[in-house]
């Protein structure tokens, strides 16, 4: 009987020290993880905020400055279609003041032909 008593208070010692063990362990997880955290959960949430207004800042920058390129690119199109189709005007404009010389010239030589027969 003698060791069954001494085998239940060995047993009953070994899961008390392997729960003080497990306390112990866990109080000092706790404590290193208060100690060697970089940081309070309420700074990181301040954090993650500041950072998420600074993403959102940038974000606006880009896309302004995006937008203006498009429409300095899209003035300098049109500034250079215009440019183009004055040139195309001045050149047909050119073209038809050449034809309507050579009609001209033409009408005259018919009626000078016409006359002289």
């Amino acid at each position: 009987m003698i060791n069954e008593n001494q085998h239940l208070e060995y047993r009953r010692g070994s899961i008390f020290n392997v729960l003080l063990g497990t306390l112990i362990g866990g109080l000092a997880g706790a404590v290193a993880m208060l100690l060697l955290a970089p940081q309070s959960g309420e700074d990181t949430r301040m954090l993650i905020q500041k950072k998420g207004l600074e993403l959102r800042d940038l974000t606006t920058d880009m896309v302004d400055d995006t937008l203006s390129q498009v429409r300095s690119n899209a003035n300098k199109v049109s500034l250079g279609g215009r440019r183009k189709m004055n040139e195309l005007k001045q050149q047909g404009q050119e073209l038809v003041a050449e034809q309507l010389d050579h009609v001209s010239e033409a009408a005259q030589a018919g009626k000078k032909a016409i006359q002289n027969s």
